[in-house]
Order: C-alpha cells, then structure tokens, then sequence
C-alpha cells in the first residue's frame, strides 16, 4: 500500500518497511557494508537506479521474487535515510565490545 503519488509509501508504511529491511540485512551480517553503500551512493543524487542494480541479486535472495519490501525502501530517499538511520542504531545495539 503507498500513500502518496508516485508510489512513495506512507510514513507508517515506511517505518515498516525500513524495520523489516534493517533486520533482515542484520541478521546476515551485512549491516556495516549496506550502510557504507548506501552512504556512499547518496551524494551523487542516482542512489534509487544504483542502489537497485547493486542490490537486485542480494534483494531476490534475501526477501524472494520479484516485489521486496527493500524495492520499496530504495526507491525513496526518505526511507534510504532512515534504513541507514536504523542500520546503525541496530548494529550499535548488538555490537560486542571486546
């Protein structure tokens, strides 16, 4: 369900679909190397076309077919910011001081 023209979620949707996307790249270990993509795409201002060609392989493996909760997240902006926000602040959480 999107809430606005042009297909971008609602902010509740968003909030939904940034938890679940953030945990399911958690749980594979790949939250520092997502966060540093994502980062590092977002000067440039293609982030959604890039973004999508980079993780189209691991989008299918992960979340199965062709419609993931992550196509939604990385179409929007607002929600690339805040799957990076959610990425850290997880990774904090769970990380192990040594």
């Amino acid at each position: 369900m999107t809430g606005l023209a042009g297909g971008l979620p609602t902010p509740e949707r968003r909030a939904e679909l940034v938890e679940e996307v953030a945990r399911e790249i958690l749980l594979h270990g790949m939250a520092g190397p997502a966060v540093h993509f994502l980062q590092a795409s977002m000067p440039d201002g293609s982030l959604p076309g890039s973004a999508m060609l980079f993780f189209d392989p691991v989008l299918r493996r992960l979340f199965g077919g062709e419609d993931s909760p992550a196509r939604e997240i990385l179409a929007d902006e607002i929600g690339i910011e805040q799957l990076i926000d959610r990425l850290e602040e997880l990774d904090e959480l769970t990380s192990w001081d040594a």
